[in-house]
């Protein structure tokens, strides 16, 4: 078995107990070549460490010993015997290879351990230190268009700060012009109770965020707004609401103080405590953030001094998983949520919009099918008829959601077992059940996929009045 070498590998201490019966975190793979030998990534599914650990694809075969419950002989042996039928070529595990490979791991805060412990208790800390939640994903976008704007020459922190705010701009009036050149209804004649809108990064996205957000440049500027999302990476079972506001370069958005308060008492304090139990799993969560800034752009107050729209946000979970209850029991249930969202709606004064920051799809060798997308019906017509396939299910799904029929939608994915991985089942049926439109018009759909085929994921613009 040989790996990538780090640049600097950190000690393995014989002496610490989570390194001598490595428990190993929520992670995620990837494969890629490098030097064209393959080579295997292992990141942080919780998003809560950034480091990555680069090794050999043979080290799967250790990664499903290191629950905690064996120790580093225990490991070897084990990974010994399964290499002798899976992977002779390899060579047998050394001693010395494994405890570097965990002390890497440790290194990146992906096992169990003081390591992690340390991390996670500075997020936090970082996360209670602010009333708003730090600009991410959308300031990386924006230093993207500056550097873009540059050309070769490299970008300064400064120039991106500076640029960044008027770049992210002209982007989103660019493609709102394109996504409706020709469309007969550029703008809506009222504000919707509702909307749909991907929560896909802007260069795969904007055509589905343009239609929507494009259309709402003329109509009453609402009170507030309450975005809905999907829990990507967090440890809450239920639904999730964050207590603070959102940051992105075009500015701040403050924390709607009224649904924030409105929604703890409808929910009672049980539930409430549920509700914010797990609020850190935003602190990366780009299905909320994607948004802030398209809303503060088309939104934006007629004096540059005066405040953004304040926004509630939250994360909700999949009910076809367990009929809209928490995954675990434990955490909060659609049910109560919607309710409680439903009547905090009809109390507040003045307007409110709920976003639904759905992605749909999610198909291809990236998210585990068999056959790649890419191609046409010459070279790949498996691949074809899956994409095919694909837009099929994803157009009677959506029409059963443009007849306003939620609890069909969660039945037909639960028969089906949700068979192209929709995302934001949960935040598509919350949003619907809270305003109860009297009419739902579908957009635009479309999908998203790289130039390899291995992955592409769908989504579409709708609004709700």
């Amino acid at each position: 078995m040989h790996e990538q070498p780090p640049a600097e590998i950190p000690p393995f201490d014989p002496n610490a107990p989570h390194m001598n019966r490595p428990k190993l975190r929520p992670i995620r793979g990837f494969a890629f070549k490098q030097e064209e030998q393959p080579v295997l990534g292992l990141a942080d599914a919780r998003q809560v460490s950034d480091k990555i650990v680069y090794t050999s694809p043979a080290a799967q075969l250790i990664l499903p010993h290191m629950t905690g419950e064996h120790d580093i002989d225990a490991i070897i042996s084990k990974v010994n015997d399964d290499l002798k039928t899976k992977a002779p070529q390899a060579g047998p595990l050394q001693r010395e290879m494994l405890e570097r490979f965990v002390a890497q791991l440790d290194d990146a805060a992906l096992l169990e351990g003081p390591t992690f412990d340390s991390l996670l208790a500075k997020v936090r800390a970082d996360f209670d230190s602010s009333p708003t939640l730090p600009p991410s994903v959308t300031a990386t976008i924006a230093d993207m268009l500056v550097q873009q704007s540059l050309g070769e020459q490299e970008a300064t922190d400064e120039q991106k700060r500076e640029m960044g705010p008027e770049k992210l701009r002209d982007a989103f009036d660019q493609w709102i012009a394109q996504a409706l050149k020709d469309a007969p209804d550029p703008s809506f004649d009222t504000l919707p109770k509702a909307i749909v809108a991907p929560h896909l990064d802007y260069p795969r996205g904007w055509m589905n965020y343009a239609n929507v957000y494009g259309r709402m440049r003329v109509v009453d500027r609402p009170d507030r707004v309450i975005i809905l999302g999907t829990n990507h990476f967090g440890h809450a079972t239920g639904v999730c609401a964050c207590d603070k506001g959102f940051e992105t370069p075009l500015g701040v958005s403050r924390i709607d103080d009224a649904t924030l308060n409105a929604m703890r008492e409808r929910l009672g304090s049980d539930n409430a405590t549920r509700l914010f139990e797990h609020r850190y799993d935003h602190e990366r969560e780009h299905s909320i953030e994607l948004h802030v800034a398209w809303i503060q752009h088309v939104f934006a107050p007629a004096d540059p001094n005066d405040a953004h729209v304040p926004i509630f946000a939250a994360l909700v979970h999949d009910p076809v998983v367990k009929s809209g209850d928490s995954y675990d029991g434990q955490g909060l249930a659609l049910a109560p949520f919607v309710e409680a969202l439903k009547e905090t709606i009809a109390a507040l004064p003045g307007r409110t919009l709920v976003v639904a920051s759905a992605d749909l799809s999610h198909v291809g060798p990236q998210f585990g099918d068999q056959v790649s997308l890419g191609g046409d019906k010459s070279n790949n017509p498996q691949g074809v008829a899956k994409r095919d396939q694909t837009i099929q299910h994803d157009r009677r799904m959506i029409e059963m959601y443009a007849q306003r029929r939620p609890d069909d939608l969660i039945a037909a994915m639960a028969w089906q077992k949700n068979p192209t991985r929709w995302c934001s089942i949960g935040n598509l049926v919350a949003t619907m059940k809270a305003v109860e439109p009297e009419e739902v018009r579908v957009l635009n759909y479309g999908g998203a996929m790289d130039q390899q085929g291995a992955a592409m994921v769908t989504s579409c613009a709708a609004a709700m009045f």
